[in-house]
């Protein structure tokens, strides 16, 4: 069944067809979590993801928009992570070029490019190289326009090439 045909289902309440979506951006899903949260969140992050979206997949009015729509979910659940774990650890500011730790991060240096960036300009990075979202639809989940993104995805990524260089 193809993917416009599961998302109609799962719409209609069909349990199966929205394991099958799950299924098909599991893996795009947990990668984008573990560069926004980290290994021990991201699990958590992804399952908050599928419950938050399985609970409202049938107010998604087109069915095309499926994509931007969870991984604008995922994108949310990873932000309230990171201010439940600023309130845990009270701290009223947050440096925002910190990268979460990852266990098994085996490419620090990359860690360390993408640290270099603003939040931003991470998630732009993020999105673009780990989650295979083009400028249109980057700049639909954070607000900003296709040009806007493609503009500082190329900075973006000249910062990261210097410093990784």
């Amino acid at each position: 069944m193809d993917e416009k045909a599961l998302i109609k289902k799962a719409k209609s309440g069909d349990r199966e067809s929205f394991a099958e979506l799950y299924t098909l951006y599991r893996d795009r899903l947990y990668r984008y979590a573990v560069f926004k949260v980290g290994d021990q969140l991201a699990a958590d992050a992804v399952s908050e993801c599928i419950t938050r979206a399985w609970s409202s997949i049938g107010s998604l009015r087109d069915s095309s928009a499926f994509q931007g729509w969870i991984f604008r979910i995922l994108y949310h659940v990873c932000a309230d992570q990171i201010r439940e774990q600023i309130a845990r650890r009270e701290i009223s500011d947050i440096d925002d070029t910190v990268i979460p730790y990852s266990e098994g991060f085996e490419h620090l240096e990359l860690a360390e490019a993408l640290s270099l960036l603003s939040a931003e300009e991470r998630d732009i990075v993020l999105l673009s190289a780990v989650s295979g979202f083009n400028s249109r639809e980057i700049g639909r989940l954070l607000g900003l326009r296709a040009a806007t993104v493609r503009s500082k995805l190329s900075r973006s990524l000249k910062k990261m090439r210097e410093f990784l260089e």
